[in-house]
């Protein structure tokens, strides 16, 4: 018997699913079209980021994951927790479609340190929006100042190793700084 309380979660997986098929249909590739996929992919400079199941962009959509669920914590208390998730899902799945997108693609080449990026590869933005649940379920689980933390330990992380991370991204995307991308090309 179909429960109720359950089809929140449906629904999310069918935002999951539809985003993919949607991907497919934009034309994006499923997998590398180097003829194969990595579990991790760490270069940047060849073209394929982007194109493996993990890269160094992954832990930004776990942090997705932690806002989203503090944002729906405390704008949607009311609501089941499977509502929330619906709608962390659904900004998620936007975003990957938007991103893929040619004029996002080619504002990231234009205005960011990502000159080689070709979009994501199917098989990575799916990797990216499991990487937001994950990171949902730790913030629904961790205690605050966990969650913090492993925002501020992955931001550190990637702008210590990749010279970028979310809150650079974000800046980049929005409002472009030559002094930022200067810095994001010196050689590391």
């Amino acid at each position: 018997m179909f429960d109720r309380r359950h089809m929140p979660y449906w629904a999310v997986f069918v935002v999951f699913a539809g985003s993919l098929v949607v991907l497919l249909a934009m034309g994006r590739n499923l997998y590398c079209p180097c003829g194969y996929v990595l579990p991790w992919y760490s270069g940047d400079d060849s073209g394929q980021g982007s194109q493996h199941l993990l890269d160094w962009y992954a832990p930004s959509h776990l942090i997705h994951g932690i806002l989203f669920y503090g944002i729906t914590f405390l704008t949607m208390r009311r609501f089941a927790l499977g509502w929330r998730l619906l709608v962390a899902t659904v900004i998620e799945c936007a975003w990957e479609i938007a991103e893929n997108t040619e004029a996002v693609i080619n504002r990231y080449r234009e205005f960011t340190v990502s000159g080689e990026y070709w979009g994501d590869a199917v098989i990575n933005s799916g990797a990216d929006i499991l990487a937001m649940f994950l990171g949902f379920w730790m913030a629904l689980r961790l205690p605050i100042w966990a969650s913090v933390a492993i925002i501020i330990g992955f931001e550190t992380l990637t702008t210590y190793l990749i010279r970028d991370g979310l809150a650079l991204n974000i800046i980049m995307l929005l409002v472009p700084s030559e002094a930022i991308l200067e810095w994001q090309s010196a050689a590391g």
